[in-house]
């Protein structure tokens, strides 16, 4: 870490933990612009983040992992954000087709080994676009899994190398829809069809009443995180 992004977190962390959302995201961009970006998959949470950012202010970036497996609905909602707030949602890729993957690995590699197909798809891609910023802005919530029960809302990615703001790490469930719905933000019809967690299609199913909220993500694997916010 550079001196200087240390001296940052180091000011304001502490007290940064008792900032409202808005004033997370104001900082961040403040401080970063225009090498801050909003990362967003788009759930419920992803899309209270970028409308309270666009409140804040009108030229934010937000880029999605577009790992070519994810739902239609998923793809239809970045259509409506994009329309709604005049942005226009950056797209990373994967260095692989499907069908290289396929190629070059295995067919639905996601049924052998999904670590192996979050990183060709997810992370090795995330590690390039975050490599040109110099901090992220993500969606992530304290309660959502035990892996981000100690997410801070000012940190350090050790994993990746820059600044790492959670604007929402306190919110509850309850209170990203409350903010949803009040502001009448665009979301995920999948939402209300027993999908709390959406990621690829191959990997994700609908929870059962008790379930955990993240059981819906590859079912069948001892795997929760696709490996973008692992703890330090």
């Amino acid at each position: 870490m550079s001196t200087g992004a240390q001296e940052k977190i180091d000011a304001v962390q502490a007290g940064a933990e008792s900032w409202s959302a808005e004033e997370v995201v104001r900082w961040a961009f403040a401080e970063f612009h225009p090498h801050a970006a909003i990362a967003s998959s788009f759930g419920a949470e992803d899309v209270a983040l970028i409308d309270i950012a666009a409140r804040v202010r009108p030229d934010i970036r937000v880029f999605t992992l577009d790992t070519d497996f994810l739902f239609g609905e998923t793809y239809d909602l970045i259509a409506k954000i994009e329309q709604k707030y005049g942005i226009k949602v950056e797209r990373v890729k994967s260095l692989y087709t499907p069908d290289q993957q396929a190629a070059k690995f295995a067919p639905k590699l996601w049924t052998i080994d999904p670590n192996q197909c979050c990183s060709l798809r997810k992370v090795e891609p995330l590690k390039a676009k975050l490599a040109g910023l110099s901090a992220w802005v993500t969606g992530i919530r304290r309660d959502q899994a035990a892996t981000r029960a100690n997410a801070k809302k000012i940190e350090w990615d050790k994993s990746f190398g820059l600044v790492k703001c959670n604007p929402l790490a306190d919110w509850s469930w309850e209170k990203i829809w409350e903010y949803v719905r009040d502001h009448d933000v665009p979301y995920n019809p999948l939402h209300e069809q027993n999908y709390p967690s959406i990621g690829c299609v191959q990997c994700t199913r609908q929870v059962q009443p008790g379930e955990d909220p993240r059981a819906g993500r590859w079912s069948g694997f001892a795997k929760k995180e696709c490996g973008l916010h692992a703890p330090e």
